[in-house]
């Protein structure tokens, strides 16, 4: 029982900074700002904590334990849209410090970005499970670097286009050049940073191996491979 409570707090912790993370990412997403060369969705802020999680989910609970997570994620995504959506609705009051239209200004603009989001983020994260336990099969427990970096340059590219698209292209709100800066600006910067967090990747690994005990972690590590070799179409 012990064994399994340890795994259960490994496994909600890593869903809670998963979920909390994806979901400032939307209610953020609608204000830009540049940073250097970059023209950013404030929104990338909080995917890098997406990035990691998502690696290690994959490593220590395999590609059904992020599937799960991801479908559950789009739910509470859409419960926010439906919050939000009911929020505008209601009329500020007189002496409101927001206004409406100060308040649909900024949740307003999440409505269309929720929108694309929901889509980026599930075809990408299916993208990235796949791509991940390709590689992983081919080199077992090896190259951690290589699985978590080559999953996240191929789903963030589509993330990245699928997002900026429907949240600013197709409702007007950007021209198709500044979509493709914008677009092209947030996979660039996705990359760097999860290039950048690779060490980070490894500390999280060791602090769930050392929580776990090396043994467990082992077991848990091997469950996965196992599992997620199995339900490869």
């Amino acid at each position: 029982m012990g064994i399994q409570t340890r795994r259960d707090i490994v496994y909600l912790a890593l869903a809670g900074f998963f979920v909390t993370n994806a979901i400032l990412g939307e209610l953020t997403g609608g204000k830009l700002f540049t940073l250097g060369p970059f023209t950013l969705s404030i929104g990338v802020i909080p995917w890098p904590v997406v990035f990691i999680a998502t690696d290690l989910i994959n490593e220590y609970f395999g590609r059904e334990g992020v599937k799960r997570l991801t479908f559950m994620t789009i739910a509470l995504i859409v419960y926010a849209f439906l919050v939000i959506f009911f929020a505008i609705q209601v009329p500020a009051a007189s002496f409101s410090p927001v206004s409406d239209a100060q308040f649909y200004a900024v949740f307003g603009q999440s409505l269309w970005i929720i929108v694309g989001s929901v889509i980026a983020f599930a075809v990408s994260q299916l993208v990235d499970v796949g791509i991940f336990w390709l590689v992983r099969h081919r080199t077992g427990e090896r190259y951690l670097w290589m699985r978590a970096t080559g999953s996240t340059v191929v789903s963030q590219l589509i993330d990245s286009i699928v997002i900026i698209g429907i949240a600013f292209w197709l409702p007007g709100k950007v021209k198709t050049s500044e979509f493709l800066t914008v677009a092209l600006s947030n996979y660039s910067f996705k990359l760097i940073i999860a290039l950048g967090i690779t060490p980070l990747l490894y500390a999280g690994h060791a602090a769930i191996d050392g929580f776990l005990g090396a043994e467990e972690a082992h077991e848990l590590l091997e469950q996965s491979a196992k599992a997620s070799e199995e339900t490869v179409v």
